[in-house]
């Protein structure tokens, strides 16, 4: 084998072993703010963090997000069907997000916690009786948000609840899971 050869493998092999150590960091990571959680603390005080992080990729696959097949999942365009045609309304949207993590969850990382402020469809009605407006009301000392913003937000989240729930009931949760024959 070339010294070259030598060098190569040497570098990733270092590469590999640093991104173990990112990765089991980040898991320890998750696991620590599991335990911090109001949605699961009892039980992630209760497993290793070997356990939860098996738990949670198991979960992650379990859910399947996009269709396994390869034509189905070209049917679900992420990228060009969504983020390219709404760049600047999905930034706005995630901008809600941030601004409403600081304000529902203060000094927690980023996320939605699903068992505050569920009334989506009286909210988004709400904001949209005011769309094309700037709403300042609830800022938390951050910038205001536009309504529309938020009833793009409040649909996503009426849609995510939406399909959680047939999910946990065993029911369709996607079009590519009915089973429609093609016309």
């Amino acid at each position: 084998m070339s010294k070259h050869k030598f060098d190569d493998r040497a570098k990733v092999n270092a590469r590999t072993r640093s991104l173990k150590s990112e990765f089991a960091a980040a898991d320890d990571a998750l696991f620590a703010a599991a335990k911090r959680s109001k949605i699961a603390p009892a039980i992630a005080e209760r497993m290793s963090t070997e356990d939860f992080v098996a738990a949670r990729r198991f979960a992650l696959s379990d859910a399947a997000l996009l269709p396994t097949e390869s034509a189905a999942r070209k049917a679900v365009p992420l990228a060009s069907g969504c983020l390219d045609y709404f760049p600047d309304a999905l930034a706005a949207v995630a901008q809600v997000s941030y601004e409403g993590n600081k304000k529902h969850n203060p000094g927690q990382p980023l996320h939605w916690d699903k068992a505050k402020s569920t009334d989506e469809a009286d909210c988004l009605l709400r904001h949209f009786a005011e769309r094309g407006t700037w709403d300042d009301s609830d800022t938390a000392g951050g910038a205001p948000q536009r309504h529309s913003a938020k009833v793009a937000w409040r649909a996503l989240a009426l849609l995510q609840r939406e399909i959680d729930a047939a999910r946990a009931a065993g029911l369709p949760a996607q079009a590519s899971d009915l089973k429609i024959p093609p016309r």
